[in-house]
């Protein structure tokens, strides 16, 4: 039986015994000169030139390096990329435009004293109608912490969808687009994001203003001007009067007043200067309105108004005060001479009033009679 033979049974033929002393690649001794194959005329292999070969173990550590040296720039490239991300994510967050689809059940709403009175808001109707037709198009915005969210801007909004949910079963209405803002910034900025947006939809009574600067003033530690100049610093000067007034009035009711909302500006006002006439006014208001513990809004109001008339002089039949109170004022304008007497207050002045818009005219008005009625 013929034995088969191995690919690797490579049978060297040597022409002289002692060729075969140097490994393959290797350079013969120095003076040996290459040997003529016998009848050939060819250069046998032990002594061809050999200086650009490598080994099997050099060509390893090659390949080794390069490949080495290749994964090590990838990973390079790639941490590069993933702490650009990281910064973009960074950034997009502060901007308060990282969004994203959250349980309305893990949104909490104990942080921020909210700005929106929690009886029944009318327009909610409206807004879930809105929601249930085009979706919702303006994302509340949360804080991210270690139970959920903290409600930063969104109350009516987080209401409707909870509202939607429990009535349709929709589970659409589970999640709620939200806007991720950075967490630990501080209790002032939170609140004027809250705040301003309410400002600038122009749909906020003085006096859930004038609750929530009471609220604001507790938990900052703050006087209550303080307060209103911090959250409203956006708004008019004559408009943070107004609210540091309904503050005053709901303050020295003790928290009585069940539907502040519902107050009308100048009612507030009112009842403002009735308390600073004598401070036992509002401990008689406080009585009348603790004989009615269920009114509604309607009830509330009447009493507030009753509270006013017994109180307001009755208005003379005959002989009107005739005195007159007389002063010139030098402005840069020129010299403008006033004129006081009872219902009537003339100012003159070098300077056209009719160019003044209607707006800021009112606004000067306003102005000018609040501080009238401020204690010198």
């Amino acid at each position: 039986m013929v034995k088969k033979r191995s690919v690797f049974d490579i049978n060297f033929d040597l022409d002289e015994e002692g060729e075969a002393g140097f490994p393959a690649g290797n350079a013969s001794p120095a003076g040996d000169k290459p040997a003529a194959d016998k009848g050939q005329g060819r250069i046998s292999q032990s002594s061809a030139p050999t200086s650009g070969r490598r080994g099997p173990m050099a060509s390893a550590i090659s390949e080794t390096l390069e490949a080495t040296t290749e994964r090590a720039n990838a990973e390079a490239a790639i941490r590069a990329e993933n702490d650009a991300l990281a910064h973009e994510h960074v950034r997009l967050k502060k901007l308060g435009l990282i969004t994203d689809l959250v349980q309305t059940q893990d949104v909490h709403t104990g942080k921020l004293t909210r700005d929106r009175s929690a009886n029944i808001d009318p327009e909610l109707a409206e807004l879930k109608q809105s929601i249930k037709a085009v979706g919702l198009s303006n994302p509340i915005r949360v804080e991210q912490t270690e139970g959920g969210y903290e409600l930063i801007q969104g109350y009516r909004r987080l209401t409707a969808f909870r509202e939607l949910a429990a009535e349709t079963g929709d589970p659409r209405y589970a999640r709620i687009p939200a806007a991720l803002v950075p967490r630990g910034e501080p209790l002032e900025a939170l609140y004027r994001k809250m705040v301003d947006e309410n400002l600038v939809r122009k749909d906020l009574s003085f006096g859930e203003m004038a609750q929530l600067a009471l609220s604001y003033s507790q938990d900052a530690q703050c006087d209550v001007g303080d307060a209103v100049s911090a959250l409203y610093a956006s708004a008019l000067k004559q408009k943070k009067t107004y609210i540091r007034h309904f503050a005053r009035v709901i303050a020295d009711l003790d928290g009585l007043l069940k539907f502040p909302e519902a107050m009308p500006r100048a009612l507030g006002l009112d009842l403002y200067r009735l308390f600073e006439a004598d401070s036992e006014n509002a401990s008689r208001l406080k009585s009348a309105l603790n004989t009615d513990p269920a009114r509604d809004a309607e009830a509330e109001l009447a009493i507030l108004r009753a509270a006013l008339a017994e109180k307001r002089p009755v208005a003379k039949t005959a002989g009107r005060s005739t005195s007159k109170t007389s002063l010139r004022l030098g402005l840069p304008e020129g010299e403008m001479r006033v004129t006081a007497s009872d219902g009537k207050v003339e100012m003159r002045l070098p300077r056209d009033f009719s160019a003044v818009s209607k707006a800021s005219l009112q606004r000067g008005i306003e102005a000018f009679l609040a501080a009238l009625d401020q204690k010198d």
